[in-house]
């Protein structure tokens, strides 16, 4: 199976970004994606409404919707006598899961692989160091059940989309920090539109690498848990730049 494959039905596992299904829903996408590529430039003022209207088959109702959207997502501004523009990329909400969806998606991809893995390392470990000492059974139990469904679906790298972010939802929501658990819904997105495609065996490693976590967590030994944390990771570095 081709890594495009791969990235599309692991895609479909991730219900955390905005409905295409509405008329005012493919605005957001279509519009979204030429932002994130860079297909429209910062600071660009976007066609009338009469035009967009016309090229998207879609009413000015919708127009407007699908705009009001892109705006709370950090990537338009609309003034009255100039217009709507694209906002500097620096003021996108990048944790945004369509945003991030669409950054895997462009040619930026490989920029925003990097990204995410440094994001990751920043935030990840420090997560997993709060679980071992916060955690309740009941979120220990939640984690358990979640390696448990990985190893079963090993080395099937599909199949352990689901429950790798599940695990991974469940240390952050275990933090007890409720900004690191707000990372969960964008975290997950990532996870499941960059699903590399590696050889059997390795996904036996990463079984590995998900059950030092947890045993460290399990332990109650928080320094243990941010090292394992960081092999983790490491280990998906590793797997990216492979079959990249």
């Amino acid at each position: 199976m081709t890594r495009q494959a791969l990235k599309m039905n692991a895609n479909s596992n991730a219900q955390r970004t905005y409905s295409s299904r509405s008329l005012h829903g493919k605005v957001v996408h279509e519009l979204g994606r030429r932002i994130v590529s860079g297909q429209l430039r910062e600071n660009e003022i976007l066609p009338n409404e009469a035009e967009l209207g016309t090229e998207f088959e879609v009413s000015r109702t919708a127009l407007r919707e699908g705009i009001k959207v892109l705006t709370a997502k950090g990537l338009l501004v609309s003034r009255t006598r100039t217009g709507t523009r694209v906002r500097p990329r620096l003021e996108w909400n990048m944790l945004d899961p369509d945003i991030m969806a669409w950054r895997m998606e462009s040619s930026k991809g490989s920029n925003f692989q990097q990204d995410l893995i440094e994001f990751r390392r920043a935030t990840e470990p420090m997560a997993a160091s709060l679980a071992a000492i916060r955690a309740t059974d009941a979120q220990l139990a939640a984690m358990t059940k979640e390696l448990e469904r990985l190893a079963a679906a090993a080395p099937d790298v599909l199949a352990m989309v689901d429950p790798d972010m599940r695990f991974h939802r469940a240390i952050l929501e275990a933090s007890g920090n409720e900004l690191l658990a707000s990372l969960s819904s964008s975290m997950e997105t990532t996870l499941a539109t960059s699903v590399p495609q590696c050889e059997p065996e390795k996904m036996f490693d990463a079984v590995r690498a998900h059950r030092a976590v947890l045993d460290a967590i399990c332990a109650r030994d928080s320094v243990a848990a941010s090292e394992a944390m960081f092999a983790l990771l490491d280990g998906a570095i590793e797997w990216n730049q492979q079959n990249s």
